[in-house]
């Protein structure tokens, strides 16, 4: 028997139910992941806190002295909790990317990293801090980098499609190792960039975005992808029956009217947008995209309108977990979360090549 056999009966629950559930797993994966670490916190510690920094601004501060020392306040939130944030926005993102693009190119090994993607918006972050100052990115922070970010990952989609299409249509072997090509000139690009910049600073920022890490971040980090993020989920919910048409096959696609290469022109825009401001504040972390999907689909079906949530939240959960297993595997040596992520999904991506089975049985 199957594991897709085991979980039929639960593929017919609400999606509201799976969204619950998946809601208070990512809170206590979350709490866990905060209390967890070098110096350990009670969660109910955690949650007092969170509850005060939620209150103050509503001036319903506790009259009592806080519960907590100084020095938890300051792990729990300045340290752990914006990062264990970000690690929650930043798998939602990369899964709902993952899901788009599988759609979107009818092969279940499509992934942001794997084709390139990552790669692409890398080489747009690099080139901002190596060059934007003189330019008109100068003084946009947070969003000159995703700005840049954006614009490499769009390019890097741009031309792995177009290489990959052939005769109408998307070869699954070509669109592979377009990917796999692709991302490597884009790696030796971002090398290139960071060596004939003259900013020796610039190589802590390419091994954060070759290896993709959530260290050091801060709070005001958060509030672009999480607007981005939610952006690009509110529209991709309203295009769920155009990605169920998409998977369906082009002929069937446009025969219950989708206009496919206007669609596929949003899309290409969305997935890099996306994939922009997640590689602008976490570097290129892979194979999310790749797993994460096939377990929502596996979990609640093939329709695009229960895919999506569901794989926004087991995206969180699962990178939230990485980054745990990366702070306190080989403590108080920290292990970039993209490195996890290859472990866990390059064995994935072997067995999927094996497998060798896409949507309706075809691979491209």
């Amino acid at each position: 028997m199957q594991p897709a056999d085991l979980l039929a009966p639960a593929r017919h629950w609400p999606i509201a139910v799976w969204c619950l559930a998946l809601a208070v797993l990512l809170a206590c994966t979350a709490t866990l992941a905060i209390t967890w670490g070098t110096v350990a916190i009670p969660p109910a510690t955690v949650w007092q806190i969170a509850l005060a920094r939620a209150l103050q601004p509503l001036g319903l501060e506790p009259a009592a002295a806080p519960p907590w020392t100084v020095q938890q306040f300051q792990i729990v939130w300045l340290i752990r909790m914006p990062r264990v944030l970000l690690a929650a926005l930043v798998g939602a993102g990369l899964a709902v990317v993952g899901v788009v693009m599988q759609a979107m190119v009818r092969n279940p090994l499509a992934d942001p990293y794997l084709l390139g993607v990552s790669s692409g918006a890398s080489v747009g972050a690099v080139s901002v801090l190596a060059y934007g100052g003189a330019g008109v990115l100068a003084g946009a922070g947070a969003y000159g980098l995703t700005a840049g970010a954006f614009a490499g990952a769009l390019v890097a989609t741009c031309v792995v499609y177009l290489l990959a299409h052939v005769q109408g249509r998307i070869h699954a072997t070509r669109l592979i190792l377009s990917g796999v090509a692709v991302g490597y000139v884009l790696v030796g690009i971002t090398s290139l960039i960071t060596l004939t910049s003259g900013q020796r600073e610039l190589a802590a920022a390419l091994m954060t975005w070759t290896l993709g890490t959530l260290a050091g971040t801060q709070w005001d980090e958060l509030g672009l992808p999480a607007l981005v993020l939610a952006a690009a989920i509110a529209w991709l919910m309203l295009q769920a029956r155009a990605l169920n048409a998409l998977t369906s096959g082009e002929e069937t696609a446009v025969t219950l009217g989708i206009a496919t290469h206007g669609l596929r022109r949003s899309l290409f825009v969305v997935v890099s947008l996306v994939t922009g401001a997640m590689v602008a504040v976490s570097g290129a972390i892979g194979f999310i995209g790749l797993v994460i999907p096939h377990i929502a689909r596996m979990l609640v079906g093939t329709n695009h309108r229960r895919v999506l949530p569901v794989a926004a939240l087991g995206g969180a959960i699962f990178l939230v977990l990485v980054d745990l297993l990366a702070r306190t595997w080989l403590a108080p040596t920290e292990i970039p979360a993209g490195v996890v992520t290859s472990l866990i999904g390059g064995p994935f991506f072997i067995w999927m090549l094996v497998r060798h089975t896409g949507f309706g049985g075809r691979t491209g």
